[in-house]
């Protein structure tokens, strides 16, 4: 499994909200936006961001130990 799959598998893993978050973000998306896409206040984002990137990060130490 190629580095982009593992991480592709892990963003699956994670919950829709934390998902979407990290995609959003990789893609450019403005702050504003994301936060109304996930109907969060703008002072939310960053900790959202955190537990997001904390969580991709054991899903991706998941992902490689299995495969």
């Amino acid at each position: 499994m190629s580095t982009r799959d593992e991480y592709e598998a892990a963003l699956r893993a994670l919950p829709d909200a934390h998902s979407i978050a990290l995609r959003l973000i990789d893609a450019g998306v403005a702050d504003e936006v994301i936060c109304g896409y996930l109907h969060i206040e703008p002072e939310g984002l960053a900790t959202l961001l955190d537990v997001a990137r904390r969580k991709l990060q054991t899903a991706l130490d998941n992902v490689r130990t299995v495969n």
